[in-house]
């Protein structure tokens, strides 16, 4: 069965040399720079599930083979602040949660959270062998955990695996000989496979035809996408009577307090996800980092949803929509300083302060945050590139200059983010008067991306003085 996952084969020259690279830095044990040089393939190419699998091979070596999985519960699901930029990036661009889920497992290579929005991810964007990736490893940690087991069973049934998808489902039920849900899932994936293995079936003997197979198929699509609408509603009204249904019995579950609120943040019910994140903090989790990033983060959403609610036609609309956004923007700033305060050593959070106080025109404070943050290798570049913005705004242009190369040295494929650290280089020569160096960096786009913010004006501007001649 075709899936749209992509083979090794389809790579470029260029990504397949670094995938070749990638691979022996991995047989070498080196799997800092296997990661490095996977994670940069899979930023071109998300769909190459060989790759990913290597990528998850390297993480999980690097920590140890996957001991100590899970240590604390908000390692996972609340380990990074990515986390809500992923749900929400999940509603528009599933491939873009895939990439957001992949930087969260960076930090934690056994990150539930992370696991489970790469899953989520990973079917909306129609590759189930990827998601069976993270599937896999979430229940293997939680074998009998009845949510995890239907999901994986949906994705080893995308994948054309349903004889494995019974399996599946047939030791779920095992363990739940009462589940209705369980038994009917394990009914309609019987149903299916023999239904795909009698209509062949009929093809092979002459009995059937194309004609048939095709329009089952439409019909079926048809029904997928119908599912797909009501899915998200009716899967979180689900979830949320059964982790309701759990606290009457488990009071003190901190994971199914947890599962509440992030399910009430994906209802945009953000006052009743606060209140079972209060109840998380009151138990014994309130001075976790994650936790309180997490409050914070839905204390923002909460204002946007404020915010988009005003009404446009009244009369104090604007003077209502300023007062939100400064609220908002004040109320960022001192959560994150916060925090930062408080985790020191979290370089996470220093970057994060470091980009507010980028936003906000605080350039001096922002400064010493990003230096901090350079030392997290998962921002380093993007740490390097926000400092050397600073320099340029203070005048320092040398400074600048020198960190943009750093960062570019250690950029091995010519993707946004080097294009980007290219183009600011080649503004910050120009501010130099370094008007024949600066163009060399413009070229480089140029030859690549002619379209990229204003870099086809600015080279033929250049050769429209004769700038060639003088060069």
């Amino acid at each position: 069965m075709a899936m749209p996952e992509k083979s090794v084969t389809e790579l470029s020259r260029d990504l397949r040399m670094l995938y070749n690279r990638g691979q022996d830095a991995l047989q070498r044990e080196n799997f800092d720079y296997a990661v490095e040089l996977f994670t940069q393939v899979l930023t071109q190419e998300p769909r190459v599930f060989e790759i990913r699998k290597l990528l998850r091979q390297a993480q999980m070596q690097k920590a140890g083979a996957g001991r100590g999985y899970f240590k604390k519960m908000f390692s996972s699901a609340s380990s990074s602040p990515l986390l809500a930029k992923g749900q929400l990036a999940l509603r528009r661009d599933p491939l873009e949660a895939i990439a957001i889920a992949e930087q969260i497992i960076a930090g934690d290579a056994t990150s539930a959270g992370g696991h489970n929005l790469l899953a989520e991810a990973a079917l909306a964007a129609d590759l189930p062998q990827t998601a069976l990736l993270s599937l896999e490893i979430l229940t293997k940690q939680s074998p009998k955990d009845k949510a995890l087991n239907l999901r994986l069973a949906e994705a080893h049934s995308l994948a054309g695996e349903k004889t494995r998808a019974e399996q599946v489902l047939a030791a779920l039920q095992r363990e739940y000989p009462m589940d209705n849900e369980i038994s009917m899932a394990l009914k309609n994936i019987s149903a299916n496979k023999t239904m795909d293995e009698g209509g062949y079936g009929a093809l092979a003997d002459g009995s059937g035809s194309y004609r048939d197979i095709l329009k089952n198929k439409e019909e079926a699509v048809s029904l997928e996408q119908e599912k797909r609408q009501v899915k998200a509603e009716d899967v979180t009204d689900r979830l949320i009577r059964e982790r309701e249904a759990r606290l009457k019995t488990e009071p003190g579950n901190l994971k199914s307090l947890k599962d509440l609120g992030d399910l009430y943040v994906e209802k945009a019910d953000y006052d009743r996800a606060l209140e079972y994140y209060a109840k998380i903090a009151a138990a014994d989790a309130g001075n976790d980092a994650s936790l309180q990033r997490r409050v914070g983060e839905i204390k923002l959403r909460k204002l946007d949803l404020a915010i988009s609610k005003l009404d446009p036609n009244a009369t104090d609309y604007t003077e209502r929509a300023a007062q939100l956004k400064a609220e908002r923007i004040a109320f960022q700033l001192a959560e994150c300083q916060q925090r930062a305060d408080q985790y020191p050593t979290d370089l996470e959070i220093r970057f994060e302060l470091g980009k507010l106080l980028l936003e906000a025109g605080k350039v001096t404070e922002a400064i010493p945050e990003f230096q901090k943050a350079q030392s997290n290798p998962h921002r380093r570049i993007q740490a390097m590139n926000h400092l050397a913005q600073c320099f340029a705004k203070r005048g320092m242009n040398e400074m600048a200059s020198r960190r943009l190369q750093e960062a570019l040295k250690e950029k091995l494929v010519f993707d946004d983010e080097k294009k980007e650290l290219t183009y600011t280089l080649g503004c910050v020569l120009e501010k130099m008067g370094k008007r024949e160096e600066a163009l060399k960096q413009f070229e480089q786009i140029y030859e690549v991306d002619i379209g990229y913010k204003d870099v086809g004006a600015k080279v033929d501007s250049y050769y429209a003085d004769g700038g060639a001649e003088g060069a």
